[in-house]
Parts: C-alpha cells; structure tokens; sequence
C-alpha cells in the first residue's frame, strides 16, 4: 500500500517524546488493509514527510517490511500495528496524529500535524555581526529577501524596541498577498529568532490589506 493523506492542524496534545500518534479508527483502517496482504504480519506501516505544499507539509505512507526499516528509523508498535518513520521526518512529525477524516463519507486518512514547514525553505547558518539591528539587516539582505523575491516581494526592518523586540514590515508582491501573514510569522519570524538568539520577539506591522498587486490574493 502506498497512499497520500491530507494534512491538518487540528492536534490533540501529546507527549514531547511521541512523534506520531495513532488513534482507534486510524489504527483499524491500517491493519484492515495490511491483513489483506499475504506477508501482512510482517509489515510497518511507514510514514514519511516527502516535502511542502504551501505552509504544510506533504506526506507518503506505505506499507513495508520491518525488516527493510534502516537502523536511525524510529520504530514504535502498539496494538499490533508498527510505525516506522525515517530519521529525517521525525522532527516534522512530533507531536502528530494520524486518523480519519471528520466529514462523512470521506476516505483515506489525515495527519493532524503540529508543525510547520519553513515557507522561506533552509536559511543555513550565517555569522552575523554588530548589533541586533545590524544583524537582522543582514539577514534580510543575505537570506530572506533573496528568499522572498521570487514572489516579487521583501521584508524591511523598520525598528529594534528595547534591546530584544523587532519590528518588521514587508511590502511588493509580499504586501496584501494571502500568504504573507503566515510567511511572516512562520518564516521570517523563525529565521530572526533563530539566527539571532537575544531577540525575543518579532512584530508584523504589514498593512495586508493594502496591497496593489499581491503574489496569492
């Protein structure tokens, strides 16, 4: 078996240690399809992040031998199903559940994920110097902007508040488009805070409403 799932954010809590929770009814439809396989018993159920679709993450699950998981997969059986995720998918997984969809007459399964892909993709790791403005300058200028470009867009610090607070403000193709607020806050917020560890907070003052010519509208 080798399946899609739509992706979801609508997780319940779980442990900080459990990288994919699998509920009853998901668990059911599982087995249901790997005990029709004549090798059944010997099957994992494996649950990949194959790459992004806008702000989520897209997903491949099959079905495949235990014996064929790689030796830094991470291998969980309960209730006589075994998960297996690879190395690379488990932090993007952590914390998600995998389960059917809540409309009726809907197949397939959901994965209700947490997390959240990078929009602006791998930012690397830059020495940056100076002061906290200084360094998000340069990381706009370096990183992101050439990042936002190819939506006709880009971000500008307009103020460092206090000694940890930053204020920015995007604009272009990046101003009123229907993405931009989500690039900000899970893109650009995560890349200043990550690469410069003394800023504590990142504030949005866009006008998203007042774009001319948006990327998505």
């Amino acid at each position: 078996m080798t399946d899609t799932v739509a992706a979801s954010t609508d997780a319940p809590e779980a442990s900080a240690d459990e990288v994919l929770i699998v509920t009853d009814a998901a668990r059911t439809a599982v087995l249901a399809i790997r005990d029709r396989e004549d090798d059944g018993e010997t099957l994992g159920l494996r649950v990949e992040v194959t790459g992004t679709a806008g702000i989520d993450y897209t997903y491949d699950l099959a079905l495949d031998p235990v014996s064929d998981a790689a030796a830094d997969d991470h291998i969980r059986t309960a209730d006589g199903l075994t998960v297996i995720v690879p190395d690379a998918s488990v932090s993007r997984l952590r914390g998600s559940t995998l389960d059917v969809p809540s409309m009726p007459g809907q197949g397939g399964l959901v994965i209700r994920n947490p997390n959240r892909p990078n929009p602006l993709g791998d930012m690397g790791r830059l020495e940056l110097t100076g002061g906290i403005g200084d360094k998000v300058q340069q990381l706009l200028d370096i990183s992101i902007n050439p990042a936002l470009a190819s939506h006709g867009g880009y971000a500008s610090l307009v103020e460092v508040q206090g000694d940890d607070t930053v204020v920015v403000t995007m604009g272009g193709g990046c101003q009123g488009c229907a993405m931009s607020q989500a690039t900000l806050s899970d893109g650009i917020k995560r890349a200043i805070m990550e690469a410069i560890p003394e800023v504590s907070e990142v504030i949005d003052v866009t006008d998203h409403d007042a774009g001319e010519n948006p990327y998505y509208s």
